[in-house]
């Protein structure tokens, strides 16, 4: 397995495309082509060690994202390689060096315990025992698995599957870990323990993350760099913070006072959003002004009771994100013979670790 530099990128994406062809009624009988694009144009790199959230809308192109550069699917134009490695041509060796979890698909052997489908996986990716034992017993321990070991995998619930689809996809040591949705449908306790154990090995830089979810909270816990698709194109990529500022998400001071006043105070720089408690809390914006600014106004001007800073909501800001004006899509031209062949988006291939959903 040749490993690479230090310093070359793991995921690389130039101009990644990828358009299906469906057959739409034009008719009582009749049927045409027309082809739809999930994945537009999307240039991507990442480091080693990175933990990147992936998000978007439902049909932006993430898992179509994540299914190229697993090798699933192939781009219909573009580049793409993961750990130097194009991935549908080298899909078998690829497979060795990545882990996918699919939040609603397994990997496991649904009628085994979990205990055999980790040694049957041992034996799919040719792991030594040592290394297969040691990864283990890590999972074990920072997953909590011993208490479910030896149930078979039908028997579990979401949280305890979920956290046994983790420690399959990470029993040969990947270097690149996808996860789509890992943390759907589980109660707040899986949760926790998911990103938990996530957080400790991003933090460890061995792996590069890869993280695709609808639950933003994921993403602000884990990942410190944030790409953000929609109508299958990059609308953002960077930290959350900035995406805050490009979007005009603000902080807001909430101030609690002794007794109501007349007339709330007018502070430069931060307009009052709202009134509440019969005129005994104020909250305010911060726009042009700092937070601190606007705690040491209120403190010169009104009696203050109690005083807090609110963070801005992810969720806000990105759904602001979301309202804004989709892009022009470039004209596609007319598929040329019968290309309906691309409108799969399944595969009879086997790939260990990988889901073809």
């Amino acid at each position: 397995m040749t490993a690479l530099p230090p310093d070359a990128p793991v995921i690389e994406a130039r101009d990644l495309r990828k358009e299906f062809v469906v057959r739409v009624r034009a008719g009582r009988f009749r049927r045409t082509k027309r082809v739809v694009g999930a994945v537009d144009g999307i240039d991507l790199t990442v480091r080693r060690g990175e933990m990147i959230g992936y998000i978007g809308p439902n049909g932006a192109g993430k898992s179509t994202t994540l299914k190229m550069m697993t090798g699933v699917l192939s781009p219909s134009s573009g580049e793409v390689r993961v750990c130097g490695l194009p991935p549908v041509a080298q899909r078998v060796r690829l497979a060795l060096r990545i882990g996918v979890v699919f939040g609603q698909r397994s990997q496991l052997w649904w009628d085994l315990p979990l205990r055999d489908s980790f040694d049957l996986l041992r034996h799919v990716y040719r792991v030594p025992a040592a290394e297969h034992a040691a990864r283990l017993r890590r999972c074990r321990a920072e997953l909590d698995l011993d208490g479910f070991l030896d149930i078979p995998v039908r028997q579990l619930s979401l949280g305890q599957r979920m956290r046994g689809e983790l420690t399959a996809a990470l029993l040969h040591g990947p270097e690149v870990l996808f996860l789509d949705e890992p943390t759907i449908g589980l109660d707040l306790v899986s949760r926790q323990a998911v990103r938990a154990f996530l957080a400790e090995l991003g933090a460890t830089g061995d792996t590069t993350l890869v993280l695709t979810t609808h639950d933003l909270a994921d993403i602000e816990r884990l990942c410190r760099r944030l790409v953000v698709i929609d109508h299958g194109r990059v609308v953002h990529d960077g930290s959350i913070e900035a995406l805050h500022a490009r979007y005009g998400s603000r902080r807001r001071v909430v101030a609690d006072l002794e007794e109501p006043l007349a007339e709330p105070p007018v502070l430069p720089g931060a307009p009052l959003l709202r009134v509440e408690a019969d005129g005994r809390r104020l909250v305010f914006a911060c726009e042009s002004a700092t937070a601190s600014e606007v705690v040491a106004g209120l403190a010169r001007l009104v009696a203050l009771r109690d005083i807090a800073i609110e963070e801005p909501d992810i969720e806000d800001v990105v759904a602001r994100l979301y309202r804004a004006p989709a892009p022009t899509p470039a004209p596609t031209p007319a598929p040329a013979g019968d290309v309906a062949q691309g409108c799969s988006i399944t595969s009879t291939a086997k790939v260990p670790g990988a889901s073809a959903s």
